[in-house]
């Protein structure tokens, strides 16, 4: 009797992990791939995701083995499991003359790329692309790698620039992958719901992932290494031809860095690369933004650890709003610019009529935060006549690298109203803790800013900020600066800022 329990036991699990759409198992050597690092296996792949297909949907299996592949095309109700030792490998077109990626479709706006860069333009040249489709799972403890996509956004005949790109999908799952060397994006959903990344890792030369215009989206306890670009973004670009926010997403129990291309992954976790392609520092950072015209809503992150890279930037600047965003229990160490980075700005990529967006209801609490080199500090900036309001800072501890001469208070700070959105664009910052300029209604509550060495800069420097708080405010006094700077502010109530004694009101 025990027995048949076992046995019914067993098979009712089996039965609740398993999708019912998941059917049959197809081994793609079955449909002639070769699995030997050298043997073009496109045909065999897209092959078994066609016979899965007209079954109703299955299981795509990639026993261990290495398989170079142009564009896989997904279908709805296919998973894709690429077993431990088993290798999906992006071919390079110049070892394969004649052959390459899925051309780059239109799209409903041409060329001209107005409203958001290409490889936020099209999907269809990516290693595996997938449009209007439901229930995909892209799974196992197999690796892609994308040696054969390019860096860039391009329209060149034959390139690829993704590792995996849907559009207008729904129930999604990725899980238990390893992805180096992802190309411009290494995971790109653009209008996608119901999406879930888990236990992911990514090593990457550019994006590891972009989610663009999406909705209800879990990404969990994934490690991301990407050196040259962002790790994590959230954007809501105008890619769709229309304007849709990205909304209901929970990113939590994850790691970013920006260590040398590979070393996350081989264990080493080398820094000797210093700066990005666009001059800056390494990156490996969580973002929302550039790309912000939909705007951002209820958005959860959590128990996040940065390291050796830069901070948060959390932007709108294309018109969305940007509102119910919750950011804590945060560690980062090794930063290597504005830890946090808020902007509001007036870049409006989009149609014409496009004005300047909002933000509200935004909490970051729970942070501890080590570097800070001396050209930069946390920055909160709108611009005039469209504040960054209803942002709460609580239970921040942050040590500054410090260092800054005194003429660097005296800095004055561009407003860079319509440029691309970053520190690096500000110059040297006047300020070690904060710069906050074209603000209101703001909250900065048990702040403790320290210094690793003396800095001639104020810790807090408020410009045009109105009707905000600062509550048990701790600073260092390593000089002879002020503590904190008001100009062209009003209504802010201070209790309890130590180290304010003597400082100016301009």
């Amino acid at each position: 009797m025990n027995y048949f329990k076992f046995l019914f036991t067993l098979s009712l699990l089996i039965s609740l992990q398993s999708p019912a759409w998941a059917g049959e198992w197809h081994n793609i050597k079955d449909y002639g791939a070769q699995g030997d690092g050298k043997t073009l296996d496109t045909q065999a792949i897209n092959s078994a995701i066609e016979a899965a297909s007209e079954k109703g949907g299955g299981t795509i299996y990639f026993p261990p083995g290495i398989y170079p592949s142009f564009s896989i095309r997904l279908k709805s109700n296919i998973r894709l499991h690429l077993d431990m030792g088993a290798t999906l490998l992006a071919a390079s077109p110049d070892n394969h003359p004649g052959q390459g990626y899925d051309p780059a479709e239109p799209n409903v706006w041409g060329d001209s790329l107005e409203y958001q860069d290409f490889g936020h333009s099209h999907w269809k040249n990516s290693l595996i692309w997938g449009i209007g489709l439901e229930n995909i799972v892209i799974e196992g403890y197999g690796r892609i790698d994308g040696h054969g996509l390019v860096k860039h956004g391009r329209r060149t005949p034959g390139l690829g620039n993704k590792a995996i790109a849907l559009k207008e999908c729904r129930n999604i799952t990725i899980k238990d992958i390893t992805i180096f060397r992802g190309g411009h994006f290494g995971i790109l959903p653009t209008g996608v719901d119901n999406f879930t990344i888990d236990n992911v890792k990514i090593d990457s030369n550019r994006d590891g992932i972009n989610i663009d215009a999406c909705r209800n989206v879990r990404i969990s306890n994934c490690q991301i290494n990407t050196p040259n670009d962002d790790a994590i973004v959230l954007k809501s670009s105008y890619g769709l031809g229309y304007a849709r926010a990205t909304e209901n997403v929970v990113i939590n129990n994850c790691h970013v860095s920006g260590y040398d291309l590979g070393t996350m992954l081989n264990g080493t976790f080398q820094t000797t690369q210093k700066a990005a392609p666009d001059k800056g520092a390494v990156t490996g950072r969580i973002k929302l933004g550039t790309e912000s015209n939909g705007g951002f809503k209820n958005i959860t992150i959590s128990n996040i650890t940065f390291d050796h890279c830069r901070g948060f930037a959390l932007e709108t600047v294309d018109g969305g709003f940007m509102e119910d965003i919750t950011i804590t229990n945060i560690t980062m160490r090794d930063i290597l610019d504005s830890g946090f980075f808020i902007r509001l700005g007036r870049r409006l990529r989009g149609p014409e009529g496009i004005v300047p967006g909002k933000t509200n209801r935004i909490l970051i609490s729970n942070v501890t935060m080590t570097g800070v080199p001396p050209r930069y500090c946390a920055m909160v900036m709108g611009i005039p006549g469209h504040p960054v309001e209803g942002v709460t800072f609580s239970n921040i501890r942050m040590l500054a690298d410090g260092g800054a001469p005194e003429t660097q208070a005296q800095t004055e700070v561009p407003e860079n109203e319509d440029g691309y959105p970053d520190p690096m664009y500000f110059g040297d910052l006047p300020a070690h803790g904060f710069y906050v300029r074209h603000a209101k209604n703001l909250t900065f509550d048990h702040i403790e800013v320290r210094l690793m060495q003396s800095d001639g800069r104020p810790a807090f420097i408020l410009d045009d900020v109105h009707q905000s708080e600062l509550r048990q405010i701790k600073t260092d006094k390593k000089g002879s600066h002020p503590s904190l700077i008001q100009k062209e502010s009003s209504q802010l109530k201070i209790e309890h800022f130590e180290g304010m004694e003597n400082s100016p009101v301009l």
